[in-house]
């Protein structure tokens, strides 16, 4: 009897065995084609190099969410009792005079580009219900955002007098020449009148 347990402990043993070395061995995979198995003995370190910022970028296109103020609604348009039963329409409220993660030039900037569109607090309201997804009209709503303030990161460069010198005479030829096609087309329809009876 006990050589009968032995023998069926060793059978279960040796049929556990292979699962056992599955679960032991580490869970890692490695394609076939990897550098280091095509090119064993090359001494190249490739590694992917780390995101580098610039140090004088004044916007790197991060926004913290919990600086804004974010509700949601029922949108309105086509797409049936979704639209009752969903809000899926993204109101974005950012007051840029707060905005303590911009600088201030930026921030000045954005004001006067956007100050048309500035409520009585000066919040900046930004709206997306042009999908059915909450979270992708949070990411349109976000997207807008981006784009103003790049906008306002913009530094327009002063043309060079040469530059606006040519533009004024650019400018006055194309005032002289439209004089001369009116003139011209005046002449041609004064031409083609009938005489009248104080002209005989």
């Amino acid at each position: 009897m006990a050589f009968a347990s032995l023998r069926l402990g060793i059978r279960k043993m040796v049929q556990t065995a292979p699962y056992m070395t599955l679960m032991n061995r580490p869970m890692s995979y490695k394609s076939a084609i990897a550098l280091e198995t095509l090119y064993p003995n090359s001494s190249l370190k490739l590694s992917t190099p780390a995101l580098a910022l610039e140090t004088n970028e004044k916007f790197n296109g991060y926004i913290p969410v919990n600086k804004l103020e974010i509700t949601y609604s029922a949108s309105s348009g086509p797409g049936g009792q979704n639209v009752n039963k969903v809000h899926t329409k993204v109101d974005l409220r950012f007051k840029p005079s707060e905005a303590d993660w911009l600088q201030p030039e930026v921030k000045a900037k954005l004001i006067e580009i956007h100050r048309n569109r500035l409520s009585k607090d000066g919040h900046l309201i930004i709206r997306s219900d042009i999908t059915r997804s909450q979270t992708m009209n949070l990411a349109d709503c976000m997207q807008k955002l981006r784009n103003m303030i790049r906008d306002a990161c913009v530094t327009k460069r002063e043309p060079a007098p040469e530059t606006v010198e040519r533009i004024r005479q650019r400018h006055l030829k194309a005032a002289r020449m439209r004089l001369a096609v009116k003139r011209a087309e005046s002449l041609k329809r004064e031409m083609a009148r009938p005489p009248r009876d104080i002209d005989l």
